[in-house]
């Protein structure tokens, strides 16, 4: 097997111009990214996440969000014989991603770009994968994103969403303070979606599972949910019919 790792850069010269918030809110907080993902629990969202997409040997798989990729080499481990393409806006964490499976010895494509406008071609993926990352993205970004995941995935493929399980905005959840971020992918207007204590606040899994209806997927759900330091975790998954 191949093990070359390859960023690309799939940015407009417009979006060359675009700004982002970096996943830790600052560029020179990037090198404590990985050890805060591993202090708060992280792995064992992705590994859960990796689990329920359940990818088979061969099928390709864009991560979207990826930062330094953590999910997208959690899904390597538990299928090596998948395709996997990482999306983030984030050159450094591209660069720390490669690093990271460059040493694993594991084959990885990197592209530097934004959620709403995916690096791949109509229906030529099996499944599209992001954790912790849309919870920043704003409202207009995600109905892109969702459009786009359907745009990209084969008839049967497969998105699975793990992110923060908040109140659902019929619960009153306020989505007026969105902003981007350097996984999601979008304009930075603020410092991101935050509830009470600084804590990123979900969209809730009834407001994920709506958007991706709404783009056309079939079986839109939440399939699981799980606690963590942070609040509730949701995954959803859905289907292109």
């Amino acid at each position: 097997m191949s093990t070359t790792v390859q960023i690309l850069d799939h940015r407009t010269l417009e979006e060359r111009e675009r700004e982002f918030l970096p996943g830790m809110g600052k560029p020179w907080l990037l090198p404590f990214y990985d050890l805060f993902s591993r202090r708060v629990g992280a792995r064992a969202l992705h590994e859960r996440a990796a689990a329920l997409a359940d990818i088979a040997p061969g099928q390709s798989v864009l991560d979207v969000g990826c930062g330094t990729a953590n999910l997208a080499l959690t899904v390597l481990r538990a299928q090596p014989a998948a395709r996997v393409t990482g999306l983030d806006p984030d050159a450094g964490a591209l660069r720390v991603a490669a690093r990271k499976a460059t040493r694993r010895r594991v084959p990885i494509t990197l592209v530097q770009g934004f959620a709403d406008r995916l690096p791949n071609g109509d229906g030529s993926l099996d499944h599209i994968v992001s954790a912790l990352a849309l919870h920043h993205v704003p409202e207009e970004g995600r109905v892109l994103f969702a459009r786009e995941a359907l745009r990209v995935l084969r008839p049967g493929g497969k998105v699975t969403i793990v992110d923060f399980g908040g109140a659902d905005s019929a619960s009153g959840s306020d989505d007026s303070d969105h902003s981007g971020h350097g996984h999601g992918g979008h304009d930075r207007r603020g410092h991101g979606r935050r509830g009470e204590h600084g804590r990123p606040r979900g969209h809730g899994p009834a407001d994920l599972v709506r958007l991706l209806a709404d783009a056309g997927f079939a079986g839109a759900r939440e399939v699981e949910r799980m606690e963590h330091r942070f609040g509730p975790i949701t995954f959803v998954q859905a289907s292109r019919p």
